[in-house]
């Protein structure tokens, strides 16, 4: 199944000069998605994972059925102030500012095998903040994959461990 064929792609969105990579069509499209889930476990399962993360809020569209077909747990990634309970952050640098990610304390054990997950891979500064986010819990990050990479923007550079993706965008 040729799943470019259920991105849409949005010009100036969010803005003018932007070109968006909507997964809403994929997600509306059982086959699609369902093909889309099973060839992301591919990626995913020679890593080992004992829990998925994914990195709010499309990352839990990913990750979330993901850990239910893998039988694994599954944790979000969460702007600050998001989520209930006692929660470790990490604020990381942007292009203009900063900005703060957060689990909660308990949300893995020590040396559990993370792979993070996302939709789309753009610069790479929210999955590598996530990386370092799960590395300060005592988390090993095996792996990070999403269904999208701009391959243009260069983000799995920033990356310190192993990535995959189903599918890749030049411009």
């Amino acid at each position: 199944m040729d799943l470019k064929a259920h991105i849409r792609q949005i010009p100036d969105f969010p803005k003018p000069g932007i070109l968006f990579y909507d997964i809403s069509t994929l997600l509306a499209h059982p086959p699609a998605w369902k093909a889309t889930i099973e060839r992301m476990e591919g990626l995913v399962a020679p890593w080992r994972p004992t829990v998925l993360a994914g990195i709010e809020s499309r990352g839990f569209l990913v990750a979330a059925p993901l850990a239910l077909a893998m039988g694994l747990g599954f944790v979000m990634v969460r702007k600050k102030g998001k989520l209930p309970g006692r929660t470790i952050p990490h604020t990381y640098a942007l292009e203009y500012g900063n900005d703060t990610i957060e689990v909660q304390e308990d949300a893995v054990a020590k040396g559990a095998r993370v792979v993070v997950l996302d939709d789309l891979l753009a610069t790479g500064g929210t999955m590598a903040a996530a990386g370092e986010l799960f590395g300060k819990l005592g988390a090993e990050v095996v792996g990070s994959a999403t269904i999208i990479e701009l391959t243009f923007l260069n983000g799995r550079a920033r990356l310190k461990v192993p990535y995959g993706t189903l599918l890749t965008y030049d411009s």
